[in-house]
């Protein structure tokens, strides 16, 4: 499975961001599919998560409520609306996918994913 990753940009606070994630192969629509993120002089954090068949999903703390991960399997398509964003959320951010269901509580643990996308950079500054 390959990943590519699109959708970074710059952004002031308070507006949005919409990245994209297209998988090579239609398996990847049986994938667990996640959402990471990597900010200068920190550790890699688990943003969101998304389960096939039940679609159910798990998100860190810090963008409950203000990021939503969705996906498109017709277009082998992963996606990560991120409205209210602020400077904290300026990081580089990466897709993966797991071949296969995960429970809910490994959705953000990086070490279980299989895949990973290149990266794509959010800045959000005024």
């Amino acid at each position: 499975v390959q990943l590519q990753a699109s959708g970074g940009g710059l952004v002031q606070p308070g507006g949005s961001l919409r990245l994209s994630c297209v998988a090579s192969g239609s398996a990847h629509n049986y994938h667990t599919v996640a959402w990471f993120r990597r900010a200068p002089g920190k550790e890699r954090e688990g943003v969101a998560g998304l389960r096939p068949g039940d679609r159910a999903t798990r998100y860190a703390d810090s963008v409950k409520g203000r990021f939503t991960i969705s996906r498109d399997n017709a277009k082998n398509t992963v996606y990560l609306q991120m409205n209210t964003l602020q400077p904290e959320d300026t990081a580089v951010y990466y897709c993966a996918t797991y071949s296969g269901n995960l429970i809910t509580g490994s959705m953000l643990r990086p070490n279980v994913y299989n895949y990973w996308g290149q990266g794509t950079q959010v800045t959000v500054s005024s």
